[in-house]
């Protein structure tokens, strides 16, 4: 019996997945509407998106617009901004929010790497985990004798494959994030 290797890969990749929508999510001085995504306003009573109650569009470079669908919900659009850790106090013009992201400082920017840097390394250990959890299974098989010792060789060659594999491309997103960050 062989280790679905397949099974593994599919986690491999949910992590990179989700390692690069965290990276969406990192301001780098560019108005990025998926800076918002994580931000939930409270809206009678449920934790809403803002994109879901509202209009969010660039409307240059470093702007961003807020128009609610609901003018009574801006208040509280304006609150969970000022809440999260965006680190810019919007605008409001009473119709719109406008969000207007600064350029980066130098010290922001190796801030940001950091961030950027502490966030692939947490990426490369839920890889790793992964590969582990997939070790232990053929462990497991092995002992069980539902496995040989050559299919155990073979199955963890593939899980450590995978691991690389995965592992170069969390890099890779990395050193994309960091050339956008000093690109401005």
């Amino acid at each position: 019996m062989k280790l679905d290797s397949k099974f593994y890969e599919d986690k491999m990749k949910k992590a990179i997945s989700a390692y690069g929508e965290n990276l969406d999510t990192i301001r780098v001085g560019r108005a990025n509407p998926s800076v918002l995504s994580k931000i939930m306003v409270d809206y009678y009573g449920m934790p809403t998106a803002i994109n879901q109650m509202a209009e969010v569009k660039t409307t240059d470079a470093r702007t961003i617009v807020i128009s609610p669908w609901d003018a009574t919900s801006l208040k509280n659009i304006e609150k969970a901004i000022l809440a999260s850790d965006l680190g810019i106090t919007p605008a409001n013009d009473g119709k719109a929010l406008r969000l207007v992201f600064p350029q980066l400082t130098e010290e922001r920017r190796k801030e940001v790497q950091k961030q950027v840097s502490k966030m692939g390394e947490e990426a490369k250990v839920a890889i790793r985990n992964i590969r582990r959890d997939a070790n232990d299974k053929c462990k497991d098989l092995k002992k069980n004798g539902e496995m040989t010792e050559d299919e155990q060789k073979a199955s963890e060659k593939t899980v450590q494959d995978l691991t690389d594999k995965y592992i170069k491309e969390v890099d890779a997103l990395t050193a994309q994030k960091d050339k956008e960050i000093m690109a401005i």
